[in-house]
């Protein structure tokens, strides 16, 4: 039976000292190795790619603690078994004195309500939630549970870190096969497994099998290729690609070529990527490359964010390509981007300038007696909706953040900010 156990199964950690690649979480000044030591334990949401440890981690985490663990997946569960593992965490508290743990895989896929369920059960103490995502727990977390919850970021196993792993799993295969295989290549297998540790011992397992009559053997990077069929995943949403892929979709579109904006798309779509991340991509774009050029762009990325939200898979590539086409063909402008950077500068270089008194507000008679509010000009009250007066602090008198950019709609916006302001606007 022990035979038929997956090799990653086989090699998964027991202690904290046996995980790779998260050394800022489980190294000797790592946060969880401290707050263990110090029987410090909160809920906690584990937020990383696949196959980095998230339920590994938590499981060391339970038995390091010597707290009951109870696992659910969102996939498969709903509020009622929730329910039911929060009333048996109850009871195995009398009992211990220590809150159970509740490990919740993929705990992005619970909806709001699913996820409130859990609240009061985390505010008594009667469970320790422990949530595993690979989705950013910002967007996909209900902020009451957030708050509530300390977030710990796994990171993709380094290229050397995916080496190593690589030869503890051919060794332990090895030992146990009485087989003599040695891995003379491996950029095949590492590439193929995107950071993902699992999916690089299955692999490995998978080759190494093909090869078992064999018994003695050095496998290259043809000899993987020819295993797994193909030379590498079009896209791994969770591997360097993923980000490799992403930028090629936003610089396409920042640089107004609709055909690479789509066909990068394509490759995500076709990859599986999260549409709402890519939603969200676009919305960043419309902002930061389009601006005041075409307004109407932060609007349709809007749209398109919510519209992927109802509709999903696979309509949902309609709407993408509809936005990025758009987005791509819109004129561009980054003004407003470099106006709030070229504010904030000068807010971390002069510190809390004081407000000018008459811009400060006047809601009490003593307020009004300092002369709060006492020489502003109320614009409506003048020709045009617009007196000139200064609205920055007199330390920064005259400095401009906004430039408007060289484009149709923000060459009418220099004319009217020059016409109204005497050559203040450049």
């Amino acid at each position: 039976m022990y035979k038929n156990i997956p090799l990653a199964e086989k090699l998964r950690p027991k202690t904290l000292d046996e995980v790779l690649g998260q050394e800022h979480l489980t190294g000797n000044n790592g946060t969880i190795r401290k707050m263990l030591e110090n029987d410090t334990l909160n809920s906690l949401i584990l937020w990383g790619p696949p196959g980095t440890g998230k339920t590994t981690l938590a499981e060391i985490i339970s038995s390091t603690s010597g707290r009951k663990f109870f696992k659910l997946s969102a996939v498969s569960s709903g509020v009622k078994e929730v329910r039911e593992v929060i009333e048996d965490a109850k009871k195995q508290n009398l009992f211990t004195g220590k809150s159970p743990i509740l490990f919740i895989d993929e705990i992005h896929r619970f909806n709001k309500s699913q996820q409130d369920s859990l609240l009061h059960a985390v505010e008594k103490g009667w469970i320790v939630l422990i949530g595993a995502t690979t989705e950013n727990p910002s967007f996909e977390v209900v902020s009451a549970l957030l708050s509530r919850s300390q977030v710990y970021v796994l990171k993709s196993l380094s290229f050397e870190k995916l080496e190593e792993l690589a030869e503890i799993a051919l060794s332990r295969y090895n030992e146990e096969e009485q087989t003599h295989f040695t891995l003379k290549e491996k950029e095949a297998l590492i590439q193929y497994s995107g950071g993902d540790a699992r999916k690089l011992i299955n692999s490995i397992e998978l080759v190494l099998n093909q090869f078992k009559n064999v018994k003695e053997k050095e496998i290259t990077n043809e000899d993987v290729l020819s295993v797994l069929q193909e030379t590498m995943a079009l896209y791994d949403k969770n591997g360097e690609q993923h980000y490799d892929i992403i930028s090629a979709f936003i610089k396409s579109m920042r640089g107004s070529d609709p055909n690479g904006a789509v066909y990068w798309l394509a490759r995500m779509i076709a990859g599986g990527e999260d549409v709402k991340f890519i939603a969200r991509r676009m919305l960043i774009l419309a902002a930061e490359d389009i601006g005041l050029a075409n307004p109407n762009a932060l609007t349709v990325a809007n749209n398109c964010f919510q519209a992927v939200n109802v509709i999903g898979n696979p309509e949902s590539r309609i709407i993408l390509s509809e936005t990025a086409v758009y987005l791509a063909c819109s004129p561009k402008s980054n003004s407003t981007y470099k106006a709030i950077d070229a504010a904030l500068a000068v807010v971390k270089q002069t510190g809390n300038l004081p407000v000018p008194l008459h811009l400060r507000n006047a809601p009490t008679k003593l307020m009004k007696d300092l002369d709060y509010g006492k020489e502003y000009q109320y614009a409506h009250s003048y020709e045009g909706n617009f007196v000139n007066q200064e609205f920055l602090p007199d330390e920064i008198s005259g400095t401009q953040f906004y430039v408007p950019g060289e484009n149709a709609t923000e060459r009418k916006i220099r004319e009217e900010l020059q016409k109204k302001w005497k050559g203040k606007y450049s």
